[in-house]
């Protein structure tokens, strides 16, 4: 048996179905609207975090100070630094203490004939059977003390060292008349005694060539 239904019913039902469609669907479409606006919030918030990231690593790298290449230090600059500081220990073992600033040329060769003792070069005495020959057949008993040349050099360099560490050209006691004599007589003594005579490198003269016109 079959229920029947008066025709008002139909058209009510149907368009109570047509209305529930149409609410299903703006829901749906609401719902898909919210999320990708949510994806699109969440890309953006990563984007402006990777982009800020990228930016503070642009700037810390440019507030951190370059590297700067530091130069080797030449063997002549090794060398007068510590002479200078053998010198200013020579001076501290005095007694009483001596400064730099109380050094007069005095000090300087007393310090110069200080370190004879550890010197390499044979220097022969006036009653040495091998005085004045630069090359002794046998070994004597004549002193040991430091070559002319290293001496010059050693001045030369503690000439330098001096004013570099504030001192005055004028006050320089290494460079006094007085140390100048003493070299002098020491490589005057030594030539001598050795039988070898220093002589003064000469320079060579770069030839000038003269442009001859119609050459």
């Amino acid at each position: 048996m079959f229920l029947s239904f008066p025709p008002s019913y139909y058209s009510s039902t149907s368009q109570n179905c047509v209305l529930s469609l149409l609410a299903f669907v703006l829901c749906v479409r609401s719902y898909n609207m919210s999320t990708s606006k949510g994806n699109d919030v969440g890309e953006g918030s990563s984007s402006n975090s990777s982009s800020s990231s990228s930016l503070v690593a642009v700037i810390n790298d440019r507030n951190q100070p370059a590297a700067t290449a530091v130069a080797p230090v030449s063997r002549y600059e090794s060398q007068k630094r510590r002479d200078w500081y053998t010198f200013g220990q020579y001076l501290r073992n005095q007694r009483p203490p001596l400064a730099i600033s109380q050094c007069n040329s005095s000090h300087v060769l007393d310090f110069l004939r200080y370190l004879d003792q550890f010197g390499k070069t044979k220097v022969h005495l006036n009653g040495c059977g091998f005085f004045g020959q630069p090359e002794p057949p046998g070994p004597c008993t004549c002193p040991l003390k430091q070559a002319w040349g290293s001496l010059d050099a050693l001045i030369g360099r503690l000439r330098a060292a001096y004013e570099e560490n504030g001192g005055s050209s004028d006050t320089n006691p290494f460079a006094s008349g007085a140390i100048r004599v003493y070299l002098r007589e020491v490589k005057d003594s030594q030539s001598k005694a050795r039988g070898i005579p220093y002589k003064k490198k000469k320079k060579k003269k770069i030839p000038t060539h003269t442009h001859q016109p119609g050459a």
